[in-house]
Parts: structure tokens; sequence; C-alpha cells
């Protein structure tokens, strides 16, 4: 992988990330592929309509079905899935202890059940790395110990002891499977934990960043009930402790908000499932907010989502339209709303790129939050 600064705003980061796929332009959002698909989208709405250089997939629910050996023999991710830019795969690890009440964290890794058939499994930094390999995903996030928030202090001691633990087995795992010839041309990245505590996202991140292997740096374990502002400091006090000449990720996050205040504190990468799982719900992203758009004065409304808006949903179907196709309970709804939102997302990026490239990020900011309250 190749990495870039190109240009910087006070805080704020354009930068060039290089995988055997794609060249991605930062700031970038990732479109969430749980399943190798992006929810209501195929793989030809992606290449035709969006264009996103990086895609993210679940490593966890990959594992369970088809299996990473399914994939493996049907070419890795870029093959099974006809999506030929890059892929970034997550550990799985959140996944292995959210959707599993009766999961638990050894020291060796997680145990889980699936929640497909009720079998038994154990998630370990190598069995993650493995399983990642048969996927040949261009960026492989590596097994973190995330503590559900509110955390005692031991809690999160306890997390980051194994973070720290478990990425030095990773990264001595993954030299050892290079060496091998295997993931020659794989990433990775490590997570830094420790909550909203800023003592234990320093330790967390002094001790990751002081493995040199690792290709990036994210940042994990936010954007799970705590609050915005909290969010915001947390961010703005951990990426100064990243180093600069490696991209920086924030997981899971966000609102179109805090992808603009979380840009302007350093970050380069995001995914959230927001704008595909709003979208089916009717919630739809503008330049001025959300809209619901099962709302009865949408019914005979002329007018596009967004009129700044150039998608192709935008260009060619009306509010009334899409208003109708909600409540006639339409599978096409899916997709179109899922096409304007992940548009909207991605053309967001674009703004705050071409913003801190011309250095007057602050005023694209100012612009942002005026439009909201203007047409709000």
């Amino acid at each position: 992988m190749k990495f870039k600064v190109e240009a910087t705003d006070n805080g704020a980061r354009a930068c060039i990330i290089q995988t055997q796929h794609s060249t991605i332009q930062t700031p970038v959002f990732m479109p969430v592929g749980t399943a190798a698909a992006v929810k209501a989208v195929d793989t030809i709405d992606l290449k035709t309509h969006l264009n996103p250089q990086i895609i993210l997939a679940n490593t966890y629910h990959l594992y369970l079905r088809p299996s990473s050996q399914v994939i493996r023999d049907l070419g890795g991710l870029h093959r099974f899935s006809k999506f030929e830019k890059s892929f970034l795969t997550d550990s799985g690890g959140f996944q292995a202890f959210s959707l599993n009440s009766n999961s638990k964290i050894y020291d060796e890794g997680i145990e889980f059940v699936s929640h497909i058939d009720g079998s038994k499994h154990l998630f370990t930094p190598q069995k993650v790395l493995d399983i990642q390999y048969d996927l040949g995903s261009d960026i492989m996030m590596i097994l973190d110990d995330l503590p559900a928030l509110p955390a005692t202090k031991q809690r999160i001691k306890d997390s980051i002891t194994k973070t720290t633990r478990w990425a030095k087995e990773s990264i001595e795992y993954h030299k050892q499977k290079q060496s091998q010839g295997v993931g020659l041309n794989q990433n990775i990245f490590a997570i830094i934990q420790g909550g909203i505590d800023k003592e234990f996202r320093k330790i967390s991140a002094q001790e990751l960043t002081a493995i040199k292997d690792f290709d990036g740096f994210a940042i994990g374990g936010l954007s799970v009930g705590e609050s915005s502002q909290d969010m915001y400091d947390t961010v703005e006090f951990t990426t100064p402790l990243m180093p600069k000449d490696k991209p920086r990720y924030l997981m899971g996050v966000g609102t179109p908000e805090d992808l603009v205040e979380n840009v302007q504190r350093g970050i380069d990468m995001f995914d959230c499932v927001m704008p595909t799982r709003n979208a089916r719900n009717g919630t739809l992203f503008t330049s001025f907010g959300k809209i619901n758009i099962r709302n009865a004065k949408f019914k005979t409304d002329p007018k596009p989502i967004d009129e700044e808006c150039d998608c192709v949903v935008c260009q060619n179907y009306s509010r009334g339209y899409l208003n109708h196709l909600i409540r006639a309970k339409e599978l096409s709804f899916f997709r179109l709303a899922s096409l304007h939102n992940l548009h909207y997302y991605l053309n967001l990026m674009k703004q705050m790129r071409q913003a801190i490239i011309e250095q007057r990020f602050s005023e694209f900011k100012k612009d942002f939050y005026a439009k909201r309250v203007e047409k709000g």
C-alpha cells in the first residue's frame, strides 16, 4: 500500500491511499457491504452510478455464510462479488461479541455461538487473519477487544491489554504468512481502544503505534452510545497520537455531521450502515438535512429529493413518485433510496476533499451547517 498526504487544512487532510485494486482519495466513506453486497444495490449500480473506490465487508458474516473457503475457491471477494475496486474487511470481533449474549472473551480470543445454526466458534488473532487471507481483501482489520460502553476502568484496562497483545500476535503472524507467500498484497490495520477515557486512549495509541509494521490505524469503540461531543473530544485527543504518514480510520461513524466534524479532526476513512439502513426506512439525506419521504406532504411534490443533488435518482424521479413507491411497498424504492443516500455520502466526501485542497474547509463547514438552518 502506498500512502501520501496531498494537502492539509488545519487538522483536516486530503490523502491518497493506493492498494492493489484502486487509488482511494480521502477523506473517504466506505459503503458497507456486510455480506459482500451493499444492501439494495448491486455491483453494476456501484460501478455505473456511485463509483466507490473501496467498500467494507464483514469477516464474521462471511465466515459463517457462505464460508471463507467458498469465497476463496470462487476467486476471493473481488471475483466472487464482481466488485473490482478495494475491499476492507473488519475482524468480526465486534459481531462475535455483540450478536451473541453468551459469547466469552478469553486471553486467546473470543468464543461465540453462530447466530445462524448455534455452532460454537473461537476467533483468535491468527484465525481472523486466516479468514481474511481467504477473502483476499485489500485492508484487513486485526482482532481487538471492544468493551461495551459504559464500562468500568478495569474493563477498559483489560481490553487495551488484550488489544495490544493480540496486535503483536497479529503482526508477527502476518509477517510469517507473507514470508510464505500469503497475503503479499494485503494490508493490516490496528485498532486503538480506550473508551472515552483519554488516558486509556493514550496508552492504547502509544502501545500500538510503537509496533511499526502496521499499514494504518483505526479508532474503534466509538459511536456505541456515547454523546456526539464525547466522540468528537476523543477523536480530537487521539488523532495527534497517530502517525501522520499512515491512514487514520474511524470505525462505524456516522451521520453527515459526524463526518464533517471528524474530518476536521484529522480522520481519513469512515464506514457506516446509516445511508442504506435509513434509506430502507424512508429517511433520505439532503444538503439541507434529512427528510422522511413517507410524509404525506411529499405525495404531490414534483421536485427531486434534493435540487442540489446530481445523483441518478434526483435527475429522474420526483419526491411524489418515491413517496408512492414506499407507500406501495415497491421493492424498487429500496434501490433508489439507497442510491441517493450513498451518492450523498460519497459526494459529501468529495466536497470536503476539494475544500481541504483549496484551504477553505472552515468556510465549507460553515456553509454545511448554514444550509441546514436555512432550509431545514
